[in-house]
């Protein structure tokens, strides 16, 4: 699959944007295309605009974000998302919430982790830390993607795939 990552932070750079290396790197060892990677400010409508372009780019099939899922006060990814998705994906934030409890007990209810399909694109939202982005990627994502798990999973969603 073609996956973009899109690092949403006020201060993270491309020297110490460890969660989104830590995806590139996934991405690229579970077999799949990392399409694109940025990082922008934590800005409803820039994140907005990026992600609006990644839909409407047909060489993207997902987009993972970090960053921005919080209550602090700049924390907006989940308000930039979620008036471009088609259909809200409610169990992926749900599941990420239970498995990240065993981790940090009931601060897990800080988390603000969303998924949703706009237009035939799966896009799914982490929060900032690496542990958090390991966490879905290796227990959620690595098998949503993958089209040969079963019984179902997000990869023969994707028109571009369905023919596999």
């Amino acid at each position: 699959m073609r996956i973009a990552v899109l690092t949403v932070s006020d201060t993270r750079t491309v020297d110490t944007d460890t969660s989104g290396d830590f995806l590139a790197n996934a991405i690229e060892q579970d077999g799949h295309v990392l399409a694109k990677r940025d990082i922008v400010k934590d800005d409803i409508y820039r994140i907005r605009a990026i992600v609006s372009n990644w839909i409407a780019d047909s060489n993207i099939d997902v987009i993972v974000s970090t960053g921005g899922t919080g209550f602090s006060g700049r924390d907006s990814t989940p308000e930039a998302l979620l008036p471009l998705f088609d259909k809200v994906v409610e169990g992926f934030g749900e599941l990420f919430r239970y498995l990240s409890l065993k981790d940090i007990g009931t601060s897990t209810i800080q988390s603000r982790a969303i998924g949703g399909l706009a237009n035939s694109t799966a896009i799914f939202a982490v929060p900032g830390s690496t542990g958090a982005c390991r966490l879905a990627w290796n227990d959620i994502l690595s098998q949503q993607l993958d089209a040969s798990f079963k019984p179902c999973n997000f990869a023969e969603l994707i028109p571009n795939l369905r023919h596999l």
